[in-house]
């Protein structure tokens, strides 16, 4: 079996990727800061930090492709920890294009975003971009074949707090109303993990070696119709209210699409998951959370009161 290591796999997306990959037959090992909720009995689990080249270099000693999702996702905690999205995202994966060229890897794919494409984002995007050129000049001098996945609006199970659909959902099981910063206008063309991770080792082959590829859905809505949506689904009257983005928003409202570096291939899934049958999954994966803080509450004191993870 071919070693593959993913880089960051204890994530939302990582963790998905790893486990098709485990699926298709493939020697997985996840490498992270933190152990995966979601490790398979037949993947190894390896705790590290990207920075920490020796341990990086022996995580991927013997791979022959690197999955590399690790470092800042956030555009929030980017645009405040300017140092540490450096540091994680261009020199991080500096260190682990390093340890790929030295394991003899066949290829590298790295996660980046549409952002790239867009004059907002911020220090998130110049990352992004930042670390796609680095590894365009790295692989092409030490002759490792690269794929750069430039993920679109990704949903779906394990998602974090601060991804834009679970945070509606979250908002509206939680409290049965939504405050939304935005007119409603804003479009995003969603795509479910599944979908995503299924296309992440469909660029495998080789038509996708050396090349950018737009990973993002074929299902375009407005911030509006999604937040319709989730109130129906949730069977609850909606209930939302439209406040003004505040003029440093570093989200874009319409289209990233501006900023061009390298020309990219756009896949989107032939079959996917429906984004209303995508958000019931992420309502039923909310009540989830909900039952287990409730569960760890002394008896008799409601849910509003506790100050936990929420």
């Amino acid at each position: 079996m071919e070693k593959v290591v993913v880089v960051g796999g204890s994530g939302f997306m990582g963790s998905h990727t790893a486990d098709l990959l485990s699926q298709e037959g493939y020697k997985v090992t996840i490498y992270d800061k933190y152990p995966s909720p979601w490790l398979r009995d037949d993947q190894e689990m390896i705790i590290g930090d990207i920075l920490d080249r020796d341990a990086v270099h022996n995580a991927l000693n013997g791979a022959r492709i690197v999955y590399h999702y690790a470092g800042i996702a956030d555009i929030g905690e980017a645009a405040t920890s300017p140092y540490d999205t450096i540091n994680f995202n261009v020199m991080g994966t500096t260190v682990v294009l390093d340890a790929a060229v030295k394991a003899g890897a066949d290829r590298f794919v790295y996660a980046s975003s549409m952002y790239v494409y867009s004059p907002y984002g911020s220090l998130y995007r110049a990352s992004k971009q930042a670390a796609e050129t680095v590894i365009e000049a790295y692989c092409e001098k030490f002759g490792l074949d690269y794929t750069l996945l430039r993920y679109g609006s990704l949903y779906g199970p394990r998602a974090q707090q601060w991804n834009g659909l679970k945070r509606f959902v979250s908002q509206v099981v939680k409290e049965g109303k939504l405050e939304h910063f935005g007119s409603g206008k804003e479009r995003r063309e969603y795509i479910h993990v599944l979908d995503a991770a299924r296309l992440s080792l469909v660029v495998l082959d080789e038509e996708h070696k050396n090349s950018a590829i737009t990973v993002t859905g074929s299902q375009v809505l407005n911030s509006a119709e999604l937040i319709s949506m989730i109130f129906e689904i949730v069977g609850c009257e909606e209930n939302v209210s439209f406040a003004k983005i505040e003029d440093n928003n570093d989200h874009y409202v319409m289209t990233p699409y501006r900023y061009t570096p390298i020309k990219a291939k756009k896949l989107v899934p032939k079959e996917f998951v429906d984004v209303g049958q995508g958000i019931l999954e992420i309502v039923e994966e909310v009540h989830q959370e909900l039952e287990k803080i409730n569960s760890r509450l002394p008896k008799g004191l409601p849910f509003n009161n506790y100050e936990g993870d929420w």
